[in-house]
């Protein structure tokens, strides 16, 4: 039971994002003029301007990365310092909270007794399996669980936390959760586990399991998107990052709206509320910020100023 809950809070916290239908953020400013271009590649940005009356900061994370390719730099952990709170996808203090955790087993599971051979040829299920097992994961631990949470870990090292636990895979969130710790800083979220875990409610289970089943082939294979992904990251290319997105037109980019566009209008008047009430840090994944539809251009929508800092 220990191991079931331990891979659980893995896969709740590392898993891609969800949905939230709002109303559209409109502006005179064409959007071209306001995404991230190839010359800002960073990966902080100061937040001014508007009625703030000190800055705030936003960092894009990669969710898991090999200790190697780690870094944070001296003005990261400057501003860090200066902020008074900070923000996270979502609340990192719940994600040490097993009772918040054991509540949500139901919603990590198909409903209606679906299971993943159900969804998927012969083929294509041995495929699934046998890369778990490689893994240490047997497959009857997540016959029935959503595929798209299996998606999160299929392309990378899902090793029950045993990398994370001896230093080897490092968490952006944690080492920020550690230093706001350390810094006796507040902590919060841009939106809730029950919020973001609805995503999977918006995806038809067979388009999950064919996600899960190319993240395997592209890894099988060599062509470990992961690893482009973490050296577009270590390049702060946002540009980079978000063409990678558009361009999977089977996967990320066929839910754009579900994955990103959505969620990131969703935050910006919880993070302007938060701003005006103190300087924060808000840490979230790097495939939010670049684009139109961006985190970075949606803030210069509505009037804040915001610039990369090197």
């Amino acid at each position: 039971m220990n191991k079931l809950m331990t891979v659980l809070a893995l896969l709740l916290f590392f898993q891609v994002s969800t949905f939230a239908q709002i109303e559209e953020i409109t502006t005179k400013v064409p959007e071209t003029t306001l995404a991230p271009t190839a010359d800002e590649k960073s990966l902080l940005w100061e937040i001014s301007g508007k009625d703030l009356k000190e800055a705030s900061y936003l960092y894009g994370t990669i969710h898991m990365i090999d200790k190697k390719d780690f870094f944070m730099t001296d003005m990261t952990k400057e501003t860090f310092q200066k902020s008074e709170q900070v923000a996270f996808e979502i609340d990192m203090n719940k994600m040490n909270d097993f009772t918040v955790l054991f509540s949500l087993i139901g919603q990590v599971m198909m409903k209606d007794g679906v299971s993943l051979k159900d969804l998927l040829n012969e083929e294509d299920y041995k495929l699934v399996n046998d890369h778990f097992s490689k893994m240490g994961l047997p497959m009857f631990m997540f016959e029935k669980v959503k595929p798209m949470f299996l998606s999160s870990f299929a392309g990378g090292d899902m090793s029950g936390g045993e990398d994370m636990a001896n230093g080897d895979i490092v968490s952006y969130e944690m080492e920020f959760m550690e230093m706001a710790k350390t810094q006796e800083k507040e902590m919060d979220g841009l939106e809730t586990i029950e919020y973001q875990m609805s995503v999977f409610d918006s995806i038809p289970y067979e388009d999950q399991a064919q996600m899960l089943v190319e993240s395997i082939r592209s890894d099988d294979v060599g062509n470990n998107e992961l690893e482009e992904m973490v050296k577009l990251y270590k390049d702060q290319d946002l540009v980079g990052m978000q063409k990678m997105f558009e361009d999977d037109e089977e996967g990320i980019g066929k839910y754009e709206d579900v994955f990103l566009k959505n969620r990131n209008q969703n935050w910006i008047p919880v993070m302007e509320k938060m701003m005006s009430a103190k300087p924060t840090f808000f840490a979230v994944g790097a495939g939010h910020l670049g684009g139109s539809i961006g985190v970075i251009a949606l803030l210069r929508k509505v009037g804040y100023n915001v610039k990369p800092l090197y």
